[in-house]
């Protein structure tokens, strides 16, 4: 009895081994599949970030070794030091602000237009979807043309119709609209609209059948069953159109600086944050306070989110909560 006891005991040892020893070899196998993107990761991300930290506290020009200042990077963000930095600040914030919602409205309105059964849905599908593979340097250039004060069609076709028109990215009222208004054409019947649509197919049919069935009109039904049910998807671009906003550069230095001759448009009407530490950082060699600037912004972009998130709660509808 004693021998056997000792046979099964050595036999559940035996299995519980072999058990960890598979556990292990899955946990390993796990690791390698994963480590070039940790490696990556560390490398291309980690690495650099926790660098630009260290920065943010140096003055540094990249032809001397840095040298530690503290806090001062900071301080002449916002003791008044640095005299762009609170106009950067609020253009940023208006030309998101109204893009956001603008690309929200508009993408959400074609989504609703493509979203009806008629013949050749999927063709306006593609034709509102074009725009938004257009480059942003394309895009950019192009608009650049069409908005040129003198010969640009945009001005060409207002004049027909006896309106004298701006002079658009060169004036410095109607820069930072000019930039909205190109920047609407290029994300309204994009990724937006294409997960608004997505949102709109998964609202289940027999929710419509059942308002219809109660009376409820198109109206009713749009405001009492679509909007509460896409609140979801509303939100999921919201996060996301409000951090790509946020991050404008590429668009306005083409756009307002091609048509100047220098980036940021006639005085500095379209300088927004990205133009600034970009420029602090490559055209006048502060990679200290380019630094400070970017974990500013990063830290600003991260609470907005956050304060994004947690307001989420009160007019965001999930269906299994």
């Amino acid at each position: 009895m004693t021998t056997a006891s000792v046979e099964v005991g050595r036999t559940r040892k035996g299995l519980l081994l072999a058990n960890a020893s598979r556990r292990q070899r899955r946990a390993i196998y796990g690791y390698l599949f994963i480590s070039p993107w940790i490696i990556g990761f560390i490398t291309l991300v980690a690495g650099p970030m926790i660098a630009s930290l260290y920065l943010s506290f140096t003055k540094y020009n990249l032809l001397r070794p840095p040298v530690w200042v503290g806090l001062q990077n900071y301080r002449v963000m916002f003791d008044g030091t640095d005299a762009l930095f609170v106009g950067t600040v609020k253009r940023t914030i208006i030309f998101a602000v109204v893009s956001v919602v603008l690309s929200l409205a508009g993408s959400l309105a074609c989504a609703l237009l493509l979203n009806t059964r008629v013949n050749g849905t999927n063709l306006f599908r593609t034709a509102f979807f074009i725009p938004s593979l257009t480059p942003v340097v394309a895009a950019a250039i192009l608009w650049r043309w069409i908005l040129q004060p003198k010969y640009g069609p945009m001005n060409g076709l207002l004049n027909l119709v006896g309106i004298p028109g701006p002079a658009w990215l060169q004036s410095t009222q109607w820069a930072i609209p000019s930039i909205i208004l190109i920047r609407f054409w290029r994300t309204v019947g994009g990724t937006t609209m294409i997960v608004f649509l997505a949102g709109l197919q998964a609202i289940p049919e027999e929710m419509y059948d059942a308002a219809h069935v109660d009376g409820a009109s198109a109206w009713q039904r749009l405001r009492n069953v679509t909007l509460p049910l896409l609140t979801p998807t509303i939100f999921y671009n919201l996060i996301v159109g409000t951090i790509g906003a946020l991050q404008v550069f590429a668009l306005a230095y083409i756009a307002s600086g091609g048509s100047v001759g220098t980036e940021g448009g006639p005085a500095y009407a379209t300088w927004f944050y990205i133009l600034h530490l970009y420029n602090s950082a490559f055209s006048y060699l502060q990679m200290g306070y380019a630094s400070a600037l970017a974990w500013v912004f990063f830290i600003a972009v991260l609470t907005l989110t956050l304060i994004q998130f947690a307001g989420s709660r009160h007019w965001v509808y999930y269906e299994a909560a």
